[in-house]
């Protein structure tokens, strides 16, 4: 990724090539919240790679049962100093 100055958060390519990584991160934090992927119990890299895609088939089940069953995405959360600067 590109380092860029604050100034260019701005732009366009920063918002397209940000939005790649917001949906990674998001993907990873799913992981380790729902599926306990922080905590390997597995000594080795063969067992702890096994263990990542099964963590991996598991988020798509998981993703494919709440759009099945309707359930809407969750907007991101807003902080409470963001809402005072939409409020004024």
């Amino acid at each position: 990724m590109t380092a860029y100055r604050a100034g260019d958060q701005t732009t366009a390519a920063f918002r397209e090539q940000y939005a790649a990584r917001v949906g990674v991160e998001s993907t990873h934090e799913q992981a380790m919240r729902r599926c306990g992927l922080w905590q390997c119990c597995h000594i080795g890299l063969a067992k702890a790679h096994l263990q990542h895609l099964i963590t991996a088939a598991a988020i798509n089940l998981i993703r494919i049962g709440d759009w099945l069953a309707g359930t809407p995405i969750a907007l991101t959360r807003c902080s409470q100093f963001a809402a005072l600067q939409e409020a004024a």
